[in-house]
């Protein structure tokens, strides 16, 4: 077993996973390191939900290694995994599941209930991280009430009210219309920037990938290396610097849009 680099929050090495007898991993490595923002792209079924389940502790590898802070994530147990999601990683789905009988701001403070905070500080806090996304007024509305793009919102205040280390978010923009994206993803990666919250963000979009610090491509469960993309600097700068949603947006989420990147099996 080889520690990982000193300057890596999250590191994995040689990782392998089959489901149901086909490889679903093949010998992954990566690093990411605190507060960077690392897109994980790749066609749907290319090993990319599963890549971020092994590095939160959601499931083991069949071998290779996963650490976290220089801690061996692949050796503990259930109970310490579990501590681990809970306390230092957060965890955006595709479609936001939300507690249909809370509202809001229950929904976003329920892992701070769920830790034993006092009622009126985790409502503080849930409150204060509804307004910082733009969705105060949504606070006590539930969540049929409210629009997709508000509900993936508030799934987004919820993975960000307990201040972990880590997101892992999944998709998080597939549902959405053109212009919520956008307004969405620029919601998540400026409130992870502004706290030093590193994201690991999975996505078939290569013009998301395009606003991260790194990506990894996946095909088959292995990792390439893609064809620079004309232009994605450009689109990175016009997400960044819109003023309201709907001025840039990613791309479109169609098998054509997956096929704009160029890919051969690295070295």
């Amino acid at each position: 077993m080889v520690a990982p680099p000193d300057n890596d929050v999250l590191w994995a090495r040689a990782l392998h996973v089959t489901h149901n007898g086909s490889p679903a991993l093949t010998g992954v490595s990566l690093g990411v390191r605190e507060g960077e923002i690392l897109a994980v792209t790749g066609p749907r079924g290319s090993g990319k939900t599963t890549l971020l389940r092994c590095l939160s502790g959601q499931l083991l590898p069949e071998r290779g290694e996963v650490w976290f802070n220089s801690t061996p994530v692949h050796t503990m147990g259930p109970l310490v995994r579990e501590r681990l999601r809970r306390d230092r990683f957060g965890w955006i789905d595709p479609e936001p599941h939300l507690v249909p009988e809370l509202s809001a701001w229950e929904n976003v403070a329920l892992p701070l209930m769920l830790r034993g905070e006092a009622r009126r500080l985790s409502k503080t806090t849930a409150h204060d991280w509804l307004d910082r996304l733009d969705i105060g007024d949504c606070a006590r509305k539930r969540p049929h009430a409210l629009l997709q793009a508000q509900r993936q919102r508030i799934a987004i205040a919820r993975a960000l009210v307990t201040m972990p280390s880590v997101i892992f978010a999944d998709e998080p923009t597939a549902p959405l219309h053109r212009a919520d994206r956008a307004h969405v993803l620029r919601t998540l990666t400026t409130a992870a920037r502004s706290h030093g919250i590193t994201v690991v963000l999975a996505t078939h979009d290569t013009e998301i990938a395009a606003l991260a610090d790194q990506s990894v491509a996946l095909l088959d469960g292995r990792r390439v290396n893609t064809v620079h993309l004309p232009g994605a600097e450009e689109l990175a700068a016009a997400v960044d610097g819109a003023g309201a949603p709907g001025t840039a947006g990613s791309g479109d989420d169609s098998d054509e849009a997956e096929g704009r990147a160029a890919c051969s099996l690295s070295v």
